[in-house]
């Protein structure tokens, strides 16, 4: 499914990130930025040991030896990943408490502000915090695809792409697309 928004195209389609060839990609990263499960050891193995080599070098450079935190954006090449960059991003572990998908938002919007700052033109993103941070996938929906949608409004920004996992992803953000459009 696509959508035009101010010129610009938000597509939701499943299907593996690290194969995305947009110009960046976005990993669900665990704050050490060292790698891990899901989505991050996916991206950390498909793009070799360059990644992780950057990423701790990004630890201990701009962060002083601290995790990212919660929200926050930084982005690495890419190495041997079709995309030309990562941009690594934390969501929030779900917990019901307020601040949560505000949390959630931030992930989104800080890493199109990046990518935009970074003069990049295409950027694709999995689903952020739903797998084992158990972020609702309902509410995580809504969250992104309405940040993206404020985000791309008001930028001339390009293509963004929701690489979802399963059809059953799809489906929850399909039918959060189709709510944001009748609003």
């Amino acid at each position: 499914m696509k959508k035009e928004i101010s010129g610009n195209t938000l597509e939701l389609m499943t299907g593996d990130i690290t194969k995305q060839e947009t110009e960046a990609i976005v990993n669900a990263a665990n704050g050490t930025l060292l790698g891990g499960g899901g989505v991050d050891g996916a991206i950390h193995r498909a793009a070799g040991p360059g990644l992780l080599e950057e990423c701790k070098n990004i630890r201990r450079e701009q962060l002083g030896g601290e995790k990212l935190p919660t929200g926050k954006a930084v982005i690495t090449e890419g190495y041997r990943l079709p995309a030309n960059f990562v941009i690594h991003t934390v969501g929030p572990v779900w917990s019901g408490k307020e601040g949560k998908k505000e949390q959630l938002a931030d992930c989104y919007r800080n890493s199109l502000q990046l990518a935009s700052d970074r003069g990049i033109r295409s950027i694709s993103f999995p689903s952020i915090s739903t797998g084992i941070y158990r972020f609702p996938i309902e509410l995580a929906a809504d969250t992104a695809l309405r940040t993206i949608s404020a985000f791309l409004e008001t930028r001339d920004f390009g293509n963004v792409v929701m690489t979802l996992f399963s059809e059953k992803d799809y489906l929850v953000y399909e039918n959060a697309l189709k709510k944001i459009g009748n609003d």
